[in-house]
């Protein structure tokens, strides 16, 4: 389908003041010792000595989840799925504060008030004024992501107010479900096979290792897409919009079996990439895989048991405003936990866990290795 630009920008005027009406989750007044709001004295050089308050600019990789395609769209209006909500995406939108809605970008605003990079409103990627850093594209397949990540080089090495060279950078990367939703005309032997697949994930960050001295890659864990049949289980619209959004969940030869076994193959290419050490051969550079999605094989549920619905998008398919705010709770629980011992599997189910707060004993961005022994990078 083509859409104008002016269409979308009307659509997003129409469907804009919806959002105020949409449940979400914030945590008014959150606080953390007052030390770890402080920055490094000296700017590290150490990528396992970044502290929260160091990190200066935040960009992001992936698809539609990370683009927040419907995330403001209202209830029964599948029509505004095509926009992409940028601003309230869960690893770079930058939308309202911490107290109303929950955001990677959100809460490193609460140690970094000048943190650049962070998406706002609705838009696509070109449009800078909304998607700054998140260079995420609708229906992106990990092979796009290396384009995407030559366009964040490109930009931040261009951009006035970004010192590249030395400015410490976040950059979050999700990708794969649209793999998987093409994984069954191929499976192991063609372009999605966990190994093509993990090449094209290597590639893209070897583009920013390449090209982006001091930077952090983050990458969210692949999730287990037999959750999808439970969410649009007897609701017809979504089971038959799903038929165009993700053909090879309809496809009844690729059972919920198939289907978990394949995405836990992209999630164990994943640890592969961050055990190997390859991202982690100098000291301005590291790659961390945060796997909270990886053991979930339930949607979120009612205390009735049914699906809640309010996490998802009209579509059933992308996340709601409430889901991505859940989400980037739990990414950002994982964030501050060390490697290997991050949690794999979370209650999407329960609201009232708790945003936790970075360790004093070790406050920075936990990596592989300053989660083996933090007091070789302890600095004042």
């Amino acid at each position: 389908m083509v859409t104008s630009r002016f269409s979308l920008v009307l659509l997003a005027v129409t469907v804009g003041v919806a959002w105020a009406a949409l449940p979400d989750l914030g945590y008014p007044g959150w606080q953390c010792d007052a030390s770890l709001y402080q920055k490094s004295k000296k700017v590290p050089t150490s990528a396992h000595s970044v502290r929260f308050a160091d990190i200066k600019v935040l960009g992001a990789l992936g698809d539609s989840l990370t683009a927040a395609n419907g995330a403001g769209a209202p209830k029964g209006d599948p029509l505004a799925v095509i926009l992409q909500y940028r601003g309230l995406a869960f690893q770079c939108g930058g939308d309202h504060t911490l107290d109303e809605h929950v955001t990677v970008a959100n809460v490193l605003k609460k140690f970094s008030p000048n943190l650049m990079g962070y998406s706002t409103g609705i838009g696509s990627a070109n449009v800078w004024e909304v998607s700054k850093l998140n260079q995420a594209v609708p229906g992106a397949e990990a092979v796009d992501i290396i384009t995407q990540a030559r366009a964040l080089v490109q930009i931040i090495q261009s951009h006035k107010e970004i010192d590249y060279k030395n400015d410490w950078k976040l950059i979050n990367v999700f990708i794969g479900a649209n793999d998987m939703c093409a994984y069954c005309n191929d499976g192991e032997n063609g372009s999605h096979s966990k190994a093509q697949w993990k090449q094209n994930v290597i590639t893209a960050i070897q583009i920013l290792k390449d090209n982006l001295p001091r930077t952090i890659v983050s990458m969210t864990g692949m999730f287990d897409m037999r959750m999808l049949r439970e969410i649009d289980h007897d609701k017809y619209f979504c089971d038959g919009l799903h038929t165009f959004e993700c053909p090879c969940e309809k496809n009844k030869a690729f059972t919920n079996d198939l289907v978990s076994a394949a995405c836990h193959r992209y999630m164990d290419a994943q640890l592969e990439i961050q055990a190997s050490g390859i991202f982690d051969t100098t000291d301005d550079f590291t790659f961390v895989v945060q796997p909270f999605f990886n053991g979930i094989v339930t949607p979120p549920l009612k205390p009735d048991g049914e699906v809640n619905l309010d996490w998802f998008a009209p579509d059933c398919f992308h996340f709601s405003k409430l889901g991505h705010a859940n989400v980037a709770k739990h990414l950002w629980n994982n964030i501050v936990q060390p490697v290997g011992s991050k949690n794999t599997i979370v209650n999407l189910s329960d609201p009232t866990i708790p945003l936790n707060c970075p360790d004093t004993s070790c406050p920075f961005f936990r990596t592989t290795k300053n989660s083996v022994d933090c007091s070789k990078y302890m600095t004042a």
